[in-house]
């Protein structure tokens, strides 16, 4: 498997060899959060693509394809067309609250986003208490929902945002036990760490019954948590018209909207992270010749074709299920999903303490 470390040491050197320190780093810090910006943007496309082309194949239709072929540059003369869309100013809205409530949601997703371990090596955000961080950066959205929906002087974006911001903050709850029964698990909070423990076996395989209920209980909450159907009551089009960015138009609507779609790829990288080896390869205890042969396909493939699997699961509990009531979903939350998550972190604990996994 190829350390992507060796290329940054190699970058790093051959700018200290004619740079400061400091200048050196200050480029690189730069460089990356380019690199960053364009893969969000381009993963972004990919997500909406994707979208379109599983909800027409649910639905019995073509789906995008007439622009390029099988109509793969759609979803760029949208961006163009969106880009030229003029941002209207709402007559006795909180302009500062509600031009700043974008960028506060598309900060939080980019934050999330760099926490993705894609290959060896190539960890842009990488310490002690990952996990932490990423459970801290994803709950800045809410304050941005809850910001475009207070400060739009609108009742549909009010209504919207509260149950968006009801239901994100419950089904954190989930998620956080969801990925702590992995952490018991492996005894870190460390991505890359989480990763390397399964170069031998996945964990959802090695976790035996406890990891598969919390990757289930993570796919749900996820989902929730991204505000995607069945659970997509926040902006339920038949009833708020578009939920808390009902008053948003031009780029301000399109960074909503492209925060939406990478923050379900996030959920997806993370299941792939935790739950099926992140950008490890499936190895086989005692077929050393096939784990030889998975060892040649890069670690970012095997990484982003694990969340695309994911994320094709995620699409197609949207596209099955008919959409939840505000009862329901907050019912399934506090009465199923927590009390099963609890008593499925303490299983957890049992297994590792009793070393009844691989």
């Amino acid at each position: 498997m190829f350390d992507f470390s060796i290329v940054t040491r190699w970058f790093h050197e051959l700018l200290v060899s004619f740079l400061p320190v400091g200048a050196a780093v200050f480029l690189e810090c730069v460089l990356i959060g380019l690199f960053l910006l364009l893969l969000y943007a381009l993963l972004a496309c990919a997500m909406i693509f994707m979208e379109r082309k599983v909800c027409a194949a649910y639905q019995c239709r073509l789906g995008p394809n007439r622009v390029g072929p099988w109509g793969v540059f759609q979803v760029f003369a949208d961006v163009l067309k969106m880009l030229t869309k003029e941002i209207i100013e709402i007559r006795h809205a909180d302009r500062f609250l509600y031009n700043l409530a974008p960028y506060i949601v598309v900060v939080a997703s980019v934050l999330a986003f760099s926490c993705l371990p894609i290959n060896k090596g190539m960890e842009i955000l990488d310490f002690h208490v990952g996990v932490f961080f990423l459970m801290a950066a994803s709950s800045i959205g809410v304050v941005g929902v809850l910001l475009a929906g207070w400060s739009s002087n609108n009742k549909y974006s009010l209504i919207g945002a509260m149950r968006s911001g009801a239901q994100m903050i419950s089904y954190e709850l989930s998620i956080g036990l969801s990925i702590l029964t992995i952490v018991v698990l492996t005894d870190t909070m460390q991505f890359s760490e989480i990763v390397a423990q399964q170069a031998d076996c996945w964990f959802i395989f090695k976790g035996h019954v406890p990891a598969c209920i919390a990757f289930v209980i993570y796919l749900i909450a996820g989902n929730a948590e991204t505000n995607r159907g069945p659970f997509d009551l926040p902006e339920a089009e038949s009833e708020l018209t578009a939920g808390d960015h009902t008053e948003y138009s031009g780029m301000h609507f399109g960074l909503f909207y492209v925060a939406e779609f990478v923050n379900l790829f996030i959920v997806a990288g993370m299941a792939a992270t935790l739950f099926l080896g992140g950008w490890m390869p499936l190895h086989i205890p005692g077929l050393d010749g096939f784990n030889a042969a998975m060892d040649w396909i890069p670690g970012f493939v095997w990484f982003f074709g694990k969340a695309f699997f994911v994320v094709f699961l995620l699409m197609w509990m949207k596209w099955t299920f008919p959409r939840l009531r505000v009862d329901q979903i907050l019912n399934l939350e506090w009465k199923y999903l927590v009390p099963i998550g609890l008593a499925n972190m303490l299983l957890m604990a049992v297994v590792v303490v009793f070393r009844w996994h691989f």
